[in-house]
């Protein structure tokens, strides 16, 4: 019997499979679930709205909460505005002394130190300033900014020189201090008054030259108006006199800009006041605000002077007037001008694009040329983008009219000068 192969069984016919997909960007979920969520939201208001607007006032209460919690932290910190020379600081909670900058924010109990060079100027959250004068150690004693606007500020000098200088304020509550020895000095709004305190002499004394202050120690109390010193003896009643006053400077104005073509060889007139009983007067121009180092000084009889052989640059003038006894008045208002060499090119391009307020601070916006450098009020603008775009934050403007002066100068040593009105309301 013969057998035949088996032809193999043929194969099932496959199908075509076919795979079809939909892209959803990123984007796209985000918008259904926002969608979804306005719609949940929009239930549950209309179902039950009580507990909408409940929960909507709790989330703002929290974080109105935490932006006036950060808020009161900025306001409440001191700062350093100027430094010079030597200046150190001893933390509250720290028993090392490290060098003080900019960044460094003061607390009450913190310690500063200024060297036989060095000075420093503070600024606290309601506008009040200490100097801090060479070879001084003071002490933050009180620093306070309540909800009502209410501010303290205080210092103690254990040794050396402070002046102090408070603007307006918010609450007629608020109270600027400087304690030194067993007593307290006050200051009002918008004085300005200069402390000393020596412990080798226990000799301690005030001269208010703008203003009033008032002064307690123990059961004393003395009002000192302007031009008055008070002497607070070792032993004694506090003894008060009164003091020359200081001149009232007139030319350069303050933050004004001389633009020179010779700057070295260019005679700068200086001018001032009279002040009655004066016989001279002393003018030191200084590069630093706080004449730690004089660029010129000249004693004279005369009410102006003209002085030369200033480089280009930033400089701080004032004056003291003495009578015929030899007595000294406190040193004036200090003026700031800033010396401009003449470009001999094109003047440079200098706009301003426009200003915003932003309390009592004014933001500046304008274009310039790339390179040049700029000083608005004195001080140089720090940043100028590569394309010439800039933006600058003043300090802290008193209120109604002000003139905020801008002046440049490019690679090519053209220069020039931008004048903008402001209001501060």
């Amino acid at each position: 019997m013969q057998s035949h192969p088996q032809m193999p069984a043929p194969r099932p016919k496959i199908s075509r499979l076919e795979v079809y997909w939909t892209s959803v960007t990123y984007r796209t979920v985000v918008l259904y679930v926002a969608l979804i969520l306005a719609v949940l939201l929009a239930a549950f208001y209309l179902v039950v709205p009580d507990w909408y607007a409940s929960a909507l006032n709790r989330i703002e209460k929290a974080i109105g909460a935490g932006v006036n919690n950060l808020a009161a932290g900025t306001q409440t910190q001191a700062r350093f505005v100027n430094l010079d020379g030597r200046v150190q600081v001893k933390r509250v909670n720290s028993v090392q002394w490290v060098d003080a900058d900019y960044h460094v924010t003061l607390d009450k109990g913190d310690l500063i130190q200024t060297g036989a060079d060095g000075a420093a100027r503070i600024t606290f959250a309601d506008g009040t300033t200490y100097t801090v004068k060479s070879n001084s150690l003071v002490t933050v004693e009180e620093n306070s900014v309540e909800r009502d606007s209410t501010t303290r500020v205080g210092m103690h000098i254990s040794s050396g020189a402070v002046d102090l200088s408070t603007g307006t304020w918010q609450s007629p509550r608020s109270k600027a201090e400087v304690s030194f020895s067993n007593a307290v000095a006050s200051l009002h709004e918008n004085s300005r008054a200069a402390i000393r305190s020596d412990p080798s002499t226990q000799d301690n004394e005030i001269t208010v030259s703008a203003g009033d202050a008032e002064l307690q120690r123990g059961e004393e109390h003395v009002d000192i108006g302007r031009y008055e010193r008070a002497v607070l003896p070792p032993s004694g009643p506090i003894q008060k006199t009164n003091v020359l006053a200081p001149p009232e400077l007139t030319e350069p104005l303050n933050l004004q800009p001389l633009i020179e073509a010779d700057p070295k060889h260019a005679a700068i007139h200086f001018a001032w006041t009279p002040v009655s009983q004066a016989v001279s007067y002393d003018i030191k121009v200084s590069t630093t605000s706080m004449f730690s180092r004089i660029a010129a000084e000249k004693r004279t009889s005369q009410t102006s002077v003209d002085l030369t052989g200033f480089d280009p640059g930033d400089y701080f003038w004032s004056v003291i007037a003495t009578d015929a006894q030899k007595h000294d008045s406190e040193a004036s208002e200090t003026f700031k001008f800033t010396l401009v060499m003449e470009g001999k090119g094109q003047e440079m391009l200098l706009e301003v694009d426009g200003t915003e307020l932003h309390g009592n601070v004014v933001e500046v916006i304008g274009r310039t040329e790339p390179g040049a450098a700029l000083i608005i009020d004195g001080e140089p603008v720090a940043d100028v983008a590569p394309d010439g775009q800039f933006r600058y934050f003043t300090p802290p403007m008193s209120r109604g009219s002000q003139v905020i002066v801008i002046t440049g100068q490019n690679r090519r040593g053209g220069t020039a000068t931008k004048r903008v009105a402001i209001v501060i309301p």
